[in-house]
This record gives structure tokens, sequence and C-alpha cells, in this order.
């Protein structure tokens, strides 16, 4: 049962930071950036965590200049940096677009693992190797490894962070809580045993979110029928018990959806007590201008990304009443669901996106948050991507 597997313990509250004003960092790299084409990075500190953001108006600038040079660069150049950005959004705090401006995945320099490009353009995959390899255009066959990641590499903090993580400017983390080593000692493997009863859960806290070609109304050509298309492929091409829930928490507003979703998921583990995978699906909102998309195995695919909640802010830190004690165990599933990703199919994922709040992953060990698409991609494009990622997670739940 979902509850009982993994008791992760009660995180420490990160590490400390090197706190600075947002709008001294702000006109300070832009100045720089202007200046010598510099990106700056403010602050040091051995176990301090990067956060990205915009440069937003030098804020409340009455600085002429300062206006003038973040018009020229905003949204041109992220910022990379130690440091404290404030917190301006005004929606319910769980129930905010998971929208976040892309750059912030292109941080990667050229000594990093693992291979990095820009999602503003499509992007090729490596096939699989011949014996694996389909024809183009047809059906998917499951990749075999691409390339071997060395994890000793990883065990640096930077590293680790730059690597596979975007971290959202209103959460913090430290290396206590992102560790190789204490990711591949929790086991997520899960014996596909014969019986009855579901053993993966599949549902839609925003079951509204639809893509491109979407037809209005109709929740089968959104988020939700390629969640019908995954349960398929888990059960017919795997061998999984899946229980696909398509409860709408988000008809009318998208605040409180989770608050919404809590109890009736919370009822469905109860009464499922087989049930031990739990992923809530989504797809992203991202710049217009931006395409998450690839080509794999001659079929444009949609870009997915794995994503958890922290339950903390840099406002307030821990957030008791969304204490998680499944969150260890929760960032060592998506890691481990990232590393077989990078290895099998590289470019097809994005980093993990770590944000300040809780978002339901506290009900079971393996819980996944996935955000599969955008809302410029075409429901082929969603549906594309749900072959590899079931492949994935078979490999995770396989300890292969």
């Amino acid at each position: 049962m979902c509850r009982h597997i993994y008791r992760g313990e009660r995180m420490g509250r990160g590490v400390a930071a090197v706190k600075m004003s947002q709008r001294n960092m702000h006109r300070t790299a832009l100045l720089l950036m202007v200046g010598s084409g510099i990106l700056l990075t403010a602050g040091n500190g051995t176990d301090a965590y990067p956060i990205v953001g915009y440069s937003q108006a030098v804020a409340a600038s009455e600085d002429s200049t300062g206006i003038l040079l973040e018009q020229s660069v905003q949204g041109l150049v992220p910022l990379l940096g130690y440091g404290d950005i404030r917190e301006t959004r005004t929606q319910p705090p769980e129930d905010e677009s998971t929208w976040h401006t892309l750059t912030t995945e292109e941080l990667l320099g050229a000594d990093g693992i693992l291979p990095q490009s820009s999602e503003k353009e499509t992007q090729e995959v490596a096939e699989p190797a011949e014996s694996n390899s389909a024809t183009a255009g047809g059906e998917f066959v499951p990749a075999g490894r691409q390339m071997q990641i060395d994890l000793a590499q990883l065990k640096d903090y930077e590293s680790l962070v730059g690597n596979f993580y975007a971290i959202d400017a209103n959460t913090m983390i430290g290396s206590d809580q992102l560790s190789v080593d204490k990711f591949m000692e929790i086991d997520m493997t899960m014996a596909k045993q014969e019986g009855e009863g579901p053993q993966i859960l599949i549902y839609h806290t925003h079951s509204q979110e639809a893509f491109a070609d979407s037809v209005p109304g109709d929740v089968n050509t959104g988020i939700v029928g390629v969640g019908e298309y995954l349960t398929q492929v888990l059960t017919e091409q795997y061998g999984y018990r899946v229980l696909h829930h398509t409860g709408q928490y988000d008809v009318e507003t998208r605040d409180n959806a989770y608050s919404r979703a809590l109890p009736e998921v919370e009822q469905l583990l109860a009464k499922n007590p087989t049930i031990q995978v739990v992923i809530d699906l989504h797809r992203d909102e991202v710049a217009q201008d931006t395409r998450l998309v690839t080509e794999l195995q001659g079929r444009s695919t949609a870009k997915f990304m794995f994503f958890n909640g922290l339950s903390r802010t840099r406002k307030t830190g821990d957030i008791d009443y969304l204490r998680n004690e499944n969150q260890e165990a929760n960032l060592a599933f998506s890691f481990q669901m990232q590393l077989k990703a990078a290895e099998y199919y590289p470019g097809l994922t994005r980093r993990i996106y770590l944000k300040g709040y809780r978002y339901n992953m506290h009900l079971c060990p393996r819980t996944l948050l996935v955000e599969l698409g955008a809302q410029n991609n075409t429901y082929e494009e969603a549906i594309n991507a749900c072959d590899p990622l079931a492949h994935i997670l078979d490999m995770v739940l396989g300890g292969e």
C-alpha cells in the first residue's frame, strides 16, 4: 500500500545562501552583461544552491538607466546566481501554472555530463541500436542504451544540479537532500505479480489541459486522452494493472484543484491498497515560441518533465501543514526515471523541476508528477511520448 512502503525522514531546512537584494543583483548583472558580455554569478558557497530567474524590471526602480538596460536584455539572458528572488505571485500556491521560462534549462556549460540543447528548436534523438530500430514513422520499439552515465561525476552537488535539475527561484534545496547515493539506495522496483487490483494509478489534477489541436470541451483529445493511451501501453505492452481515474477538479477554475483532488485520490488509494505507483499527468504551459518536441524513431514526440514539490519556500521555510514524509522517495523516483531517460532517450526529457509546495505527492513514495508536452504541442506528439515514458517507467520498476 502506498502510504506504508517508504517513510522518508523529514528533511532539514536546506542550506544557508548568500543574501542580496533582488534589485542590486539584477542591476549589477545587467550592467556587467551589457558592458562586457559576461554573465555574472553572484555569491558562493559549497552547499549553496543555484537559483534561476529572469531579470524582471529592475523592479520598481526609478532609475531610467536601469530600466533602459533591463528592457534591452530582458527575456534574452537568464540570470544565474546565489541569493534571494522576491516572491511576486498572487495565485493560490499549489494551483499556479507550472509555466516557467525554459531558458533556465540552457544553463549547463560545455563541461556538462549530459548533452544539452535549446528547446526552441526541434531536437533529434539518437536512434536505438540497429537491432532495436523501427521504421521511420512506424511502430515504436523500445530503445537500447545510448549512453552510460558515470554516477561518480554526479556525486558533486553542483554537477548533479547542473545536469539534472531546474530549481524554482521561490524554493531551496541543498546537498543533504539531493544526493545520488541516497537516491540510488532506495529500491523503486515493483514485481508484476499476478492477481487482482490495480498497481498503478493515473489521474489528472488539471483535466482540462489541452493541446494545440484538441477539440474544445473534449477532454479525451487533451491530457485525459493521453492518460488513457498511457494506461493502454502500460497494460498491454508491459503487463501492469492500471487504474485511470478521470475525475475533473479544474472545470470552472484551476484554483484549489489540488485540494479538491486530494480526498478523492485518498479514497481511491484506500479502496485499492494494491496501488504502488501514482502518476499525476499534466501538460505544461510555455512561451508560445518554445516547442517541446523532438524526433524519435521518425515520430514527432513531445518532450516531458518530471516535477517535485519540496514543501518549502524561501519566504516561509518548511511548510508544516504540507509535510511530506515520502519526499525523499519521491525525489529518488524522479531521479531514477530521469537517469534512465538520459541513458536511453537523450534529449527527450527536460530537467527535473523543483518547486516549493507539495502537489499531493505525499500520498505515495512512488509518486510522479509528469508535465508531458505543452499547450502548443499536438495531441499526436503527446501520444507519441507515452511509449518511451512507459518504457522508462518499466525499466525503473523492473530494476534494469
